[in-house]
């Protein structure tokens, strides 16, 4: 297995590659798709259908937007984690998802990226539903462990030969300090994920907004320090804003 790295719309895109097939990490903006294409046809020369499998982490548009229509245009099958319901329901999570797009788009703005449609359809044709400690069809050697706290759905992949552990959004690299992400919907969770990505010991830990890095214990630590003791999420932000310029 070779794991391979390239730069995503606003997000690090990464393939585990093997000799006769290809799993994707994570489900990648809209945006993606064509780079996904690219990259697998033209510079590893492969064919598309060598795509076997996509894992999405959770459901937000960098992690989730190019699972449903590269499953549509090549056939691999969509693997997420075992909870029920859908993240974005009802009328606050379509609130909620419309918030995510803008935001996406805010990143994408402040990374110089080109305007791109990255709406998606926020419901999954998942194949396969797998829960803490399961490992993924086909791809035996990554194990689905379960680190919710962002949301109530997120998963990280560890690779058990090399102890290699993709944590998504789990963690981000900003000015080479880590911080927790926004939004995070269940601290308690959260923290107990960190912890449990510790425990597994891993040689390396790779972001989905940071790439490939070392984290130390006293990381950890630190964000968990970090970590809301209260919900940090889209309406409460919009609420704290609110009474801020309300006081003024």
């Amino acid at each position: 297995m070779q794991l391979k790295h390239i730069q995503g719309y606003i997000q690090s895109i990464y393939f585990a590659v093997y000799d006769d097939k290809i799993l994707l990490l994570d489900g990648c903006c809209k945006a993606d798709v064509d780079r996904i294409h690219d990259y697998i046809t033209l510079e590893l020369q492969r064919p598309i259908s060598d795509l076997k499998a996509v894992v999405v982490t959770h459901m937000h548009p960098d992690h989730a937007g190019a699972a449903n229509q590269l499953k549509a245009r090549y056939g691999c099958k969509i693997i997420t984690a075992n909870v029920t319901g859908n993240w974005y329901s009802g009328f606050d999570g379509w609130c909620m998802f419309v918030s995510d797009i803008l935001l996406t788009k805010w990143v994408a703005s402040r990374l110089k990226k080109p305007r791109k449609n990255i709406w998606y359809w926020p419901r999954l044709q998942a194949d396969y539903l797998l829960s803490d400690g399961d490992l993924i069809p086909d791809f035996e050697q990554w194990q689905v462990v379960e680190t919710q706290g962002h949301t109530d759905r997120d998963i990280s992949l560890f690779h058990q030969p090399t102890k290699t552990v993709y944590v998504a959004d789990l963690a981000v690299q900003v000015k080479n300090k880590f911080i927790p992400p926004f939004p995070v919907f269940y601290p308690n969770r959260y923290k107990k994920s960190l912890q449990k990505i510790e425990q597994l010991r891993p040689s390396k830990v790779i972001l989905a907004h940071g790439g490939e890095v070392a984290i130390t214990h006293e990381d950890y630590l630190h964000l968990v320090s970090l970590a809301p003791t209260m919900p940090a999420t889209h309406w409460r932000a919009t609420k704290s804003k609110l009474a801020k310029v309300f006081k003024s």
